[in-house]
């Protein structure tokens, strides 16, 4: 998670290299291909990513979301989980809501069937 301060030159959100960082780590971790499901956020459609994407294709494979579409996407289903247990927070500054959001994302990570739940919800079936 990221936090921005309002510091000069301080990114306020990722850039298309983070995401790619982020997609080679965490590929290293798991050591396994990568399936990405991605919405259309103006971010994930830069030539860095769409290059690294054709690039890695033996082992990424992104499927894009429609423009506008909510409901086919899963992140959406856990931050709703996650608003829905912090919406009442009073925190006196950002630390206190990122701690929030970070407890609520470790306890939903250890609920498979919340997990599931947003999956299913989006129409996506894990098939064990």
């Amino acid at each position: 998670m990221r936090e921005y301060r309002g510091c000069k030159d301080e990114p306020k959100g990722f850039g298309w290299r983070d995401f790619r960082d982020l997609i080679v780590r965490a590929r290293s971790q798991l050591g396994g291909p990568i399936v990405l499901v991605w919405d259309n956020v103006r971010l994930h459609l830069t030539a860095g990513i769409r290059e690294f994407i054709a690039a890695n294709a033996d082992w990424l494979i992104v499927f894009q979301l429609p423009t506008y579409a909510p409901d086919l996407n899963p992140t959406e289903g856990v931050w709703s989980l996650v608003k829905r247990d912090i919406g009442n927070l009073a925190a006196a500054d950002l630390r206190k809501i990122t701690r929030a959001v970070k407890r609520r994302l470790k306890q939903i990570q250890y609920r498979p069937d919340l997990v599931d739940g947003c999956l299913g919800g989006a129409g996506l079936i894990m098939d064990d």
